[in-house]
């Protein structure tokens, strides 16, 4: 409140009222007392009179939502100085029309009109900054539904989701994130609209997912997203796979809440369990997710079906499987490995398989031991292309990459061996390779 004084007193000298709102309002009713980064402001004031009354106090502004209302600034405070950023909007009334993806957008006077067209009343909250003392603003009983643990909208649920699609999504996060029970008139609409979430962006659609993925605890919140036909619409090939799943399997959002929050990869690979890689990969894509995350999430998806899900895929672990493994789980291998050992232990712990999880334990095991005898981010044949061709006397062409495909399956097997090791190994497996060439083209040529 300190900090937002100085800001309060212009837009009140100017007779304008300036209202905190947002998730700040939420964490302080809540007695969450993390600082909060960004904060997000309501106001009488119109973009142009923003404009104004923030030129002089903040360090920075910019005005890429004006058009929607909303006038950014940049203000350091502290010591030392830290950047908080704000987005100070006018009070306004918006809905989706029709088949758009856009709200129109119409300004008010009333902070609770503004505060009716949020989602859910957990968030239709303000402290009004510019009264004499702060004063909260709830006219939806949003503190009273916090502490009874209960997620509703403002208005009617149909006009709320009708107003922003993406509502449906985000109570999916609300009812994991904050240990809610929403109301059965809510469950019902999104039942019922669920089918609307698809006018909404690619890109609003994916961070609202990877928002609920890294949630502490996301099983509730995918259970939501399962249980009422939202995931036919987002992730269809998740809930396709939750159709056919055989009595007594282990569902995706079991797995996910296994996997540590700090494994965001493997959580969004355990989300896709049961899917075929290449199917993970197209929705990926339709999500508008980064090509790093498609390449990675889809790789621990394939590496995870092939070594861990298969019948005792897992079982024996020896010094040149461990290789093979790490191998695969590359580029990144580091990273990648980690998380897919998670998907992995987390897997195990959501089937309750105690053996595997020991196999696991074992494998993490001999991983240490391995990487403290070599390097395992350098995986590869010992003897280059050139040294390849001057040691078996061959000139570029398919004899170099079935060679060198023999030193890396050596390297794999039985790990360093010394470049004169490798060289010999190289020249035996060359004179018997030629020998039985030879012998192939003895026995075609009489045939």
């Amino acid at each position: 409140m300190r900090e937002l004084r100085p800001l309060a007193e212009r837009f009140a000298a100017a007779g304008h009222r300036l209202y905190l709102v947002g998730g700040s309002v939420r964490d302080l009713v809540i007695g969450d007392d993390r600082p909060e980064v960004d904060l997000d402001a309501t106001t009488t004031a119109h973009p142009s009179e923003i404009k104004r009354l923030l030129h002089g106090w903040a360090d920075a502004i910019w005005t890429q939502g004006e058009r929607f209302g909303t006038i950014g600034a940049m203000k350091r405070a502290g010591e030392p100085p830290a950047e908080r950023i704000f987005e100070i909007t006018t009070h306004r009334a918006e809905a989706y029309r029709g088949d758009s993806r856009k709200p129109d957008v119409a300004f008010s006077d009333d902070v609770e009109a503004d505060l009716s067209r949020r989602d859910f009343t957990v968030n239709a909250m303000a402290i009004e900054l510019t009264s004499p003392t702060p004063r909260l603003v709830d006219p939806f009983g949003g503190a009273a539904d916090l502490a009874a643990k209960v997620l509703r909208t403002p208005l009617a649920p149909s006009e709320s989701f009708a107003d922003d699609p993406l509502r449906m999504l985000r109570a999916a996060r609300f009812v994991t994130r904050y240990d809610l029970v929403p109301v059965p008139a809510l469950v019902q609409a999104v039942r019922e609209m669920g089918g609307r979430v698809e006018i909404v962006s690619a890109e609003r659609i994916r961070d609202e997912l990877d928002k609920l993925v890294v949630t502490p605890s996301p099983s509730t919140g995918w259970s939501f997203v399962l249980d009422t036909g939202l995931a036919d619409h987002v992730v269809p090939e998740v809930a396709a796979v939750a159709r056919a799943a055989a009595v007594g399997a282990t569902p995706g959002h079991r797995v996910v809440a296994e996997v540590p929050a700090s494994c965001r990869l493997a959580r969004w690979a355990a989300v896709f369990s049961g899917v075929p890689s290449a199917a993970v990969a197209s929705r990926l894509r339709a999500l508008r997710a980064s090509t790093a995350d498609v390449d990675m999430i889809t790789l621990l998806v394939d590496v995870h079906q092939r070594w861990f899900i298969e019948p005792a895929a897992d079982a024996g672990w020896t010094d040149g499987e461990v290789r093979r493994l790490v191998l695969a789980a590359s580029p990144r291998h580091h990273q990648l490995l980690d998380e897919l050992l998670a998907l992995a232990e987390a897997t195990a712990r959501a089937g309750d398989d105690d053996a595997r999880r020991a196999r696991l334990s074992t494998l993490r095991e001999r991983v240490a031991h391995l990487a403290s005898r070599e390097d395992l981010g350098s995986l590869r044949p010992e003897l280059s292309g050139a040294e390849v061709m001057r040691a078996l006397g061959v000139g570029p062409g398919r004899d170099v990459g079935a060679a060198l495909a023999f030193l890396l399956d050596l390297r794999l097997e039985e790990g360093l061996v010394g470049a004169a090791a490798a060289t010999r190994r190289l020249s035996d497996w060359w004179t018997t390779t030629r020998a039985a060439d030879v012998a192939s083209a003895d026995i075609s040529i009489d045939t």
